[in-house]
């Protein structure tokens, strides 16, 4: 069996990347160099991407786990840290938008919050936990109702 042959066996199951087929190329024992020509011939013909792994990465894991937690997961498939924040950015962008007003309408209800600028520390330090928990950056989420909920006001 080649070593191409065996990576299309492997990516017949499931999305792998990079990193990972050079690791499990190396411990069936073939060669740096037939790794990384069977690596490049995969990555040509699209059958191999770590930016698609990723974006399924962050499909699936969303809502689950945070931003550092799917971060740390893409890490520890050997995919550079660039990569996956530029696709992060990409995605979460697009999706936010209507997730953040579900999200506050959610969260008023959960935390009985009527006035975002007047929210108790215990109640706040709560809030930060459970933004920060499903990858938003708290500050800006908070900073922005409390931008919305003043130009209710006016």
């Amino acid at each position: 069996m080649t070593c191409l042959d065996y990576f299309y066996q492997l990516l017949s199951r499931r999305d792998y990347s990079a990193y990972e087929l050079t690791k499990k190329g190396k411990e069936k024992g073939f060669e740096q160099d037939e790794i990384a020509e069977a690596i490049e011939e995969l990555q040509s013909k699209d059958y191999q991407s770590d930016t698609r792994l990723v974006e399924s990465m962050i499909t699936s894991y969303q809502g689950k786990y945070g931003k550092s937690m799917i971060k740390r997961k893409c890490r520890e498939k050997g995919i550079n840290a660039d990569v996956f924040e530029e696709i992060w950015e990409s995605q979460i962008d697009e999706e936010q938008i209507g997730e953040l007003d579900d999200l506050k309408a959610k969260v008023m209800r959960k935390y009985k919050i009527d006035d975002f600028r007047a929210i108790e520390a215990k109640t706040k330090a709560k809030l930060w936990n459970y933004l920060q928990y499903r990858g938003f950056n708290p500050s800006e989420v908070l900073t922005q109702w409390q931008r919305e909920q003043e130009e209710v006001m006016e």
